[in-house]
C-alpha cells in the first residue's frame, strides 16, 4: 500500500514523465531518465528527512555509524563515495546537532575518529521509518517480481556507470586512477 505522501507525490512525477523529452537530450533518454528519478528521489528524501531534523547524506553517515560502529573520517569518505571536504561539513553539521562527536584517534593524532553519540540512538529509529517511506514511495505499486527486476537492472548502471568513471579518470591521470568508492555499500 502507498503510504498518503507517495500518493501526493504521484501527480508530480506522472506529469514529469509524460512530458516530452528535450531535444537536446534526446541522445541519452536513459541518462535524462535517471537523472530525473534522481532529482525526485533526493527531494522526497530530503522532505521525509526534514522530519528527523536531516538533509540527505547525513542519515547514510549515521547508518554506516550504527551499524559499524566509531569510525575514521577518511573510511566514512571511503565508504560513501564521498569527498574529505563534502565529509567534513557533514560531520560538523552532525556534531553541532549533537548525533556525533569526533575525537582524535588514540594512535594516530592526525586521524579523527567519529562515532554515534547517546542520542543519535533515538533517531535511528526514525531513520529507519524515513528509508522505509522512501522505499515504499520508490517501489510504488511495481509487483515484488519487477522490483527485483528493476533492482538487478539498477545494479548493472551502477556497475556499467563505475566502470565508465574509472576509465576516464584513468585517462584523465594516464591510468593511476583508483576504481570510484562507494559501490560496495549499495546505497
Amino acid at each position: 500500500m502507498i503510504g498518503p505522501d507517495c500518493e501526493a507525490s504521484r501527480p508530480d512525477a506522472a506529469e514529469a514523465a509524460g512530458m516530452p523529452m528535450p531535444p537536446s537530450v534526446q541522445a541519452g533518454p536513459m541518462a535524462h531518465a535517471i537523472f530525473r528519478v534522481a532529482r525526485l528521489h533526493r527531494m522526497l528524501a530530503g522532505q521525509l528527512l526534514r522530519r528527523v531534523g536531516l538533509h540527505p547524506g547525513q542519515e547514510l553517515v549515521m547508518m554506516q555509524l550504527w551499524d559499524l560502529g566509531p569510525q575514521r573520517q577518511i573510511d566514512l569518505v571511503r565508504l560513501l563515495g564521498s569527498d574529505a571536504a563534502t565529509m567534513t561539513r557533514t560531520v560538523k553539521r552532525l556534531e553541532h546537532a549533537g548525533f556525533v562527536r569526533r575525537r582524535p584517534s588514540p594512535t594516530d593524532k592526525r586521524v579523527t575518529i567519529v562515532e554515534p553519540t547517546e542520542a543519535s540512538l533515538a533517531l535511528r529509529h526514525q531513520v529507519d521509518e524515513v528509508w522505509a517511506e522512501l522505499e515504499e514511495c520508490t517501489a510504488g505499486q511495481l509487483p515484488k517480481e519487477r522490483q527485483g527486476e528493476a533492482l538487478q537492472i539498477l545494479e548493472q548502471i551502477e556497475a556499467s556507470l563505475a566502470l565508465a568513471a574509472t576509465r576516464h579518470a584513468q585517462q584523465e591521470t594516464g591510468g593511476q586512477a583508483a576504481p570510484p568508492a562507494g559501490q560496495a555499500g549499495h546505497m
